[in-house]
């Protein structure tokens, strides 16, 4: 059996500089700063949706841009103070079987902050297009195929609803954590199991 990983809010702790960023967001914009907690229960996708109704209007794509290059400046400033998930590494060595790593940022950027941490993965796959990321299924399915591995043979292991909705479009099975970006309540409504810890993600997977 083989094991994906999501990484942003599930393997890489960034949930707080996360909701910073998109506070800075917000608040140039003209609306207000949500609290982590906010963060964790409205967040979705498509994004630029989360945006607008966190705001309070409709924002165009071009508006929508121009926040989001000011929430990835800002990540990115802050992106050298994060940490791993505190067991992300005991839950990937508790893993018997083989492991990838498909994350919906960029894939450039991806790559350098893994290694960073020193994690070894058979493939490593983040957005090659930043113009299509808007969920994440079609961007499993373009590394299952690279990995030559039928959605049967694969368990996710992800911390949001659209990790969950990613499994089902490929027949893969999904352990989901609810220490990431994603209420606790928003993920027990997905269906699927969920863990408080990723050692007990991986047990669950397992």
């Amino acid at each position: 059996m083989h094991l994906v990983w999501d990484w942003n809010g599930t393997l890489l702790n960034d949930i707080e500089i996360v909701v910073a960023s998109t506070n800075a967001a917000f608040l140039k914009a003209g609306g207000q700063a949500i609290t982590t907690d906010d963060h964790r229960r409205r967040f979705r996708r498509p994004i630029i949706e989360f945006y607008s109704e966190s705001i309070g209007r409709e924002l165009l794509e071009t508006e929508f841009l121009e926040l989001d290059e000011i929430f990835h400046r800002s990540y990115l400033d802050a992106l050298p103070t994060v940490t791993l998930t505190p067991d992300a590494t005991k839950a990937m060595g508790a893993w018997m079987g083989t492991q990838s790593l498909l994350s919906m940022w960029f894939h450039h950027e991806l790559v350098p902050t893994v290694n960073r941490f020193g994690l070894d993965f058979l493939r490593v796959d983040g957005l090659r297009d930043p113009l299509n990321g808007t969920y994440k299924a079609d961007h499993l399915r373009t590394h299952l195929g690279e990995l030559g591995l039928a959605g049967g043979d694969v368990v996710l292991i992800g911390d949001s609803v659209d990790d969950a909705d990613a499994a089902l479009a490929v027949g893969a099975r999904c352990v989901l954590y609810s220490g990431g970006f994603t209420h606790e309540e928003n993920l027990l409504a997905c269906g699927v199991p969920v863990a408080r810890t990723l050692v007990e993600a991986v047990a669950l997977a397992a």
